[in-house]
């Protein structure tokens, strides 16, 4: 069950994680085609400053018809959203919406109930271990259990990001407006399967220059048992 944290009146400032916690992953569904977003959006700019939390925005086509077309959006993402909802019993999908750590959902800029959910997640027992490692445009990636569930699968998955994206909306819901997107994602792969027994080693090669995270995530949009950045 999730514990209750005291929470901070701004979003930036957060409880210290436990020694050795993994960063929380939050990813952001949003849209330039969604009116409701923009504060979705700040609030992906204050987590892409924080140690304890990747922040990860994923723009969604869904909203492309209504005048404007998305032009971070990727079909993946919104199959990756669909796919969370199916995992949680939703039959919906909507933006914006956060997911933490592959679990929890959040609506809108609820920003409260957001660290909430961050502050239970960098309190929580760790069940695996990641460090990745950069050489070149090659990612060397070591998973160590701690306590996973037996006869679980999990994917190994490198994402890359752009920090800073700019956008100039001319039509749609958002007409006239210029705004900035943190931690957009450019690039999605799997390096690999995890049976989650013993110690393995993953390589993959990265697309392009930008920074790139690893998460590694219960097969099925289940949860994210451990997640880090590749140094």
């Amino acid at each position: 069950m999730l514990r209750s944290a005291i929470i901070a009146t701004v979003l930036a400032v957060a409880a210290p994680a436990t020694a050795g916690n993994d960063p929380v992953v939050v990813e952001l569904f949003t849209s330039q085609g969604c009116s409701s977003c923009p504060p979705a959006d700040r609030l992906m700019h204050d987590l892409a400053k924080r140690d304890d939390v990747i922040g990860l925005a994923l723009h969604v086509d869904y909203w492309d018809y209504i005048g404007w077309e998305d032009e971070y959006a990727d079909p993946n993402h919104t199959l990756r959203q669909r796919a969370y909802a199916r995992q949680g019993g939703r039959t919906m999908i909507y933006t914006p919406q956060m997911v933490i750590n592959g679990q929890h959902d959040v609506v809108g800029a609820q920003s409260r109930e957001l660290e909430r959910l961050i502050n239970a997640h960098l309190t929580a027992a760790p069940e695996a271990e990641v460090v990745a490692k950069r050489s070149g445009n090659e990612v060397t990636v070591d998973v160590t259990p701690v306590e996973l569930p037996e006869g679980e699968t999990f994917d190994v998955r490198v994402v890359q990001y752009s920090p800073m994206r700019h956008a100039s909306i001319r039509r749609g819901e958002l007409a006239g407006h210029e705004l900035d997107y943190a931690n957009v994602v450019e690039s999605w792969q799997v390096a690999g399967q995890w049976d989650g027994v013993a110690p393995q080693r993953f390589l993959a090669e990265l697309t392009s220059d930008l920074p790139a995270v690893v998460l590694v995530q219960r097969v099925g949009h289940g949860p994210i048992v451990a997640a880090a950045r590749v140094k």
